[in-house]
């Protein structure tokens, strides 16, 4: 299994609009994320959670994935910064966090042992969305396993 990661500085977002994905890249995918990490770039607070995606919307700009080994091996997955077009959003799945009011706060979600399993298909993924209020620029990176 080889480990992959991208990231980048995201657009603001909204409670609609992620700042960061991943999708699953192909039928027979199951990407599964290790590990998340979001952290303000401004100095104003913002709250943020993770959420299933079941369509894609409008990705933003593809993120560069890269493999962690060396070997050249390609992901399936792709991550994406910040959507233009709001995808269907599906289930909470639990992690928020209030990022405060300084550059360089943030937070890192771990997985554990299975990980957090992206489901297969092109349309499935997972995201940080704003959780509620005003969403702003954040740095963020996703790691996972393929």
């Amino acid at each position: 299994m080889a480990r992959f990661s991208t990231g980048g500085r995201t657009g603001a977002g909204s409670t609609t609009l992620p700042i960061i994905s991943l999708y699953s890249g192909g039928a027979n995918n199951l990407p599964k994320i290790r590990e998340i990490g979001v952290t303000n770039t401004t100095t104003t607070a913002v709250a943020i959670k993770l959420i299933r995606l079941t369509t894609t919307g409008t990705q933003g700009t593809g993120l560069t994935e890269t493999g962690h080994d060396g070997s050249g091996a390609s992901a399936v997955a792709a991550g994406f910064n910040t959507h233009s077009g709001a995808p269907t959003l599906g289930g909470d799945l639990g992690y928020n966090a209030t990022l405060g009011a300084a550059a360089g706060a943030g937070v890192i979600w771990t997985f554990g042992d299975t990980g957090l399993v992206v489901p297969a298909g092109t349309t499935q993924g997972v995201g940080v969305l704003v959780a509620t209020g005003t969403g702003q620029v954040c740095d963020a990176y996703i790691v996972w396993d393929e």
